[in-house]
C-alpha cells in the first residue's frame, strides 16, 4: 500500500504541478502584452524616424541657397518726337501728375493712363480710373 500511496502522491503532484501550468492565463495576457508592447515600440519607432526625417528637411530647407543672379533691368527712355518737337514720355507722366494734383489736392493718385496724341499737341490722362476732357496737357 505504500507504493499505492506512492503513486497516489505521484498522481496529486503531477495534477498540481497540471493545476499551476493551466493557471498561466497571465503568461497569455503577458504574451498578448508583449504583442501591443511590441506594436506601439514600433509606432513610436515610425514616428521618431518621422520627425528626424522632418527636421532634416527643415534643416535643409533652412540652408540658405545662393541667390540666384537677377538680371539688372535695362534702363528704358521713351521719347515721343513730333512736328518738330521731342519730349520724354517720364516728362509727359510728371506733368499729368502735377496738373492733376493741382487741380486735385485731395486725391491720392493710385493709378495714371496717358494718352498722348501728337497731332493736337496734347496728352489726355485718366487718374484712379476716371477720365475727363479737362484733364489734358499742352505739349
Amino acid at each position: 500500500m505504500a507504493a499505492s500511496k506512492k503513486a497516489v502522491e505521484s498522481v496529486e503532484e503531477k495534477l498540481d504541478a497540471g493545476k499551476k501550468e493551466v493557471k498561466k492565463p497571465a503568461a497569455r495576457k503577458t504574451a498578448a502584452s508583449k504583442k501591443t508592447e511590441d506594436v506601439l515600440v514600433k509606432a513610436a519607432e515610425t514616428k521618431e524616424e518621422e520627425v528626424k526625417e522632418q527636421a532634416v528637411e527643415k534643416k535643409a530647407a533652412a540652408v540658405k541657397k545662393p541667390a540666384a543672379k537677377k538680371t539688372a533691368e535695362p534702363e528704358a527712355t521713351v521719347t515721343i518726337q513730333f512736328q518738330g518737337k521731342s519730349i520724354a514720355a517720364k516728362d509727359v507722366v510728371e506733368m499729368a501728375k502735377n496738373a492733376f494734383a493741382q487741380a486735385n489736392p485731395d486725391v491720392q493718385i493710385k493709378t495714371i493712363d496717358i494718352y498722348v496724341k501728337p497731332e493736337e499737341n496734347t496728352a489726355y490722362y485718366a487718374v484712379n480710373g476716371q477720365g475727363s476732357e479737362d484733364y489734358k496737357v499742352e505739349l
